[in-house]
């Protein structure tokens, strides 16, 4: 099985936790189904994305990036880099990037992915406005990770502690993304 077939067959698994996340879903598995290279930027419609809910080693946090350019907190993540044809590896590398947190790992109890999430990007300089069909996974820290990110794109980067999140003013589909992750968490204390 590729790696297109083992996505299409994790996302017919997926269970949504809401009607928004299983239109997405089925919006994502469409896309998935229509083109050979899904995580390509020059598909002009949209492409997939790969996040990383990211969480402390004894889960009791959650790390949250305040993006410079969207001026909100989001998840580390972002798009794919040419020949990667997984999420989890574009997410798993993109959390590392924007965190500078080695030895992060897919956590071994959550779904892959976790949370799914199509959202619309304006139009930028050349790039027109498009679609990121987002994959979101749950990552784990190793004990005592500080992040150590380069802050070009970021205002401020935080561990956050649950019951903190909803000051930040997540979006609907990170705070069903994020109430999943705590789920989970408190469930492997």
């Amino acid at each position: 099985m590729d790696a297109r077939e083992a996505l299409a067959a994790a996302l017919r698994r997926h269970a949504p936790a809401d009607e928004e996340e299983a239109r997405d879903r089925a919006r994502i598995l469409a896309f998935l189904l229509r083109n050979e290279r899904p995580f390509d930027r020059a598909v002009l419609e949209g492409h997939l994305t790969g996040s990383a809910i990211t969480v402390s080693a004894d889960g009791s946090r959650v790390l949250l990036l305040h993006h410079r350019k969207l001026d909100r907190w989001l998840q580390p993540g972002g798009h794919g880099d040419p020949g990667e044809t997984t999420g989890e590896e574009v997410a798993l590398r993109e959390a590392l990037e924007e965190s500078g947190i080695p030895g992060l790992v897919l956590h071994p109890a959550a779904a892959r992915p976790l949370d799914v999430d199509v959202h619309d990007i304006p139009a930028r300089g050349d790039e027109p406005a498009h679609e990121h069909l987002d994959l979101r996974y749950l990552v784990r820290a190793p004990e005592g990770a500080a992040a150590a990110p380069d802050l070009a794109e970021l205002h401020e980067i935080r561990w956050v502690r649950w019951d903190d999140v909803d000051a930040l003013f997540p979006d609907h589909g990170l705070r069903r993304a994020l109430a999943k992750a705590r789920a989970l968490c408190e469930v492997n204390r």
